[in-house]
């Protein structure tokens, strides 16, 4: 089984259920958007919400995956970087107890970073993110020691906006034999960075997740025909096409992958648990088509909760499902 080794924002997702939309309105938060907030706003959302119930999970999109991968037994490890306080020190309990091996920056001044998510009743999320320590993540603190014996580097796009941090990342990696996976995060960062994401890629990456939109902005193109595009630049192309499922290809080789029939209550981590799924395939060496399924399952479990946590009795739905596909 090949090991993998995940590079991202490490955020503290902070879930809470609210009765209305009146914080959004005061806070100025347009709903189902995520909003950057600096750590005073930060605090006064947080302030404003204690009197709520709400749930703490290791997250950032990276995070997601890694711990994923981690609930599945894959051999992983994730950097980041935390504050020195109590979030930092959750974080770090949470991918431990996932089965993960994480190697966490402390910043000195920085608090832990948060995505407070206020989930209305509609079900609809809104996100107000204060990414604190975790934008510190330096490229001199990256060691060669911290990939040594693992042969699958994850990146989230997100980290385009430190190209020192992303290009000595892969670097590192490419020194190490690593395969280089990227998911492309958000549209709108595609758009404002597109020219050294395509640099990033064609220089050092191997595999390319993206959704529809972010592949639309990163070709201008349809789903198929971006697909084809992506495949042109790296070996794996996976454009992800939600309720409709997803596209792989590599060389010649193009697989169409059904999405499962559920119930969505909440779509937050389907992406970054696709992501989980067809690597854990892939880690075990199995066919990009049954990749593409793992992918599918575990996506689709994760949208019938809230939050991109899930209960145990959903991982062990998952694990069954996976485990059947694996045997046909």
């Amino acid at each position: 089984m090949k090991k993998i080794l995940g590079i991202g924002n490490a955020l503290v997702d902070v879930m809470t259920m609210i009765p209305d939309d009146t914080c959004l309105n005061h806070f100025g938060l347009p709903k189902g958007t995520m909003t950057m907030v600096d750590a005073a706003r930060s605090g006064e959302i947080k302030k404003a919400i204690a009197s709520y119930t709400s749930t703490l999970a290791s997250g950032g999109s990276a995070g997601n995956t890694m711990y994923g991968l981690g609930i599945m037994g894959v051999h992983s490890s994730f950097i980041g970087k935390v504050g020195r306080d109590e979030l930092g020190n959750f974080y770090e309990k949470d991918m431990v107890d996932a089965g993960l091996t994480p190697v966490l920056m402390r910043s000195a001044s920085s608090p832990t970073g948060t995505a407070v998510a206020l989930v209305t009743p509609d079900s609809e999320r809104t996100f107000a993110t204060h990414l604190g320590a975790a934008t510190e993540l330096a490229a001199e603190e990256l060691k060669n020691l911290y990939f040594k014996g693992y042969d699958i580097l994850y990146l989230e796009g997100y980290l385009i906006f430190n190209l020192p941090l992303m290009d000595q990342a892969c670097r590192l990696a490419k020194e190490n034999d690593m395969c280089v996976v990227i998911d492309l995060a958000s549209f709108n960062v595609v758009t404002d960075m597109l020219p050294h994401f395509k640099d990033i890629i064609s220089k050092y990456v191997d595999i390319v997740f993206a959704n529809e939109e972010e592949a639309r902005a990163f070709t201008g193109l349809g789903p198929r025909e971006a697909l084809d595009s992506i495949a042109e630049k790296c070996s794996i192309a996976v454009v992800k096409t939600g309720a409709t499922g997803s596209w792989i290809k590599r060389g010649e080789e193009v697989i169409r992958i059904d999405a499962l029939k559920v119930t969505p209550v909440d779509t937050t981590g389907a992406g970054d648990l696709y992501a989980a799924g067809f690597l854990y395939g892939y880690a075990h060496g199995f066919s990009l088509d049954k990749c593409g399924l793992f992918g599918s399952v575990l996506a689709a479990k994760v949208i019938e909760v809230v939050g991109a946590r899930m209960p145990e009795n959903k991982w062990e739905e998952a694990k069954r499902m996976i485990n059947t596909i694996a045997e046909d």
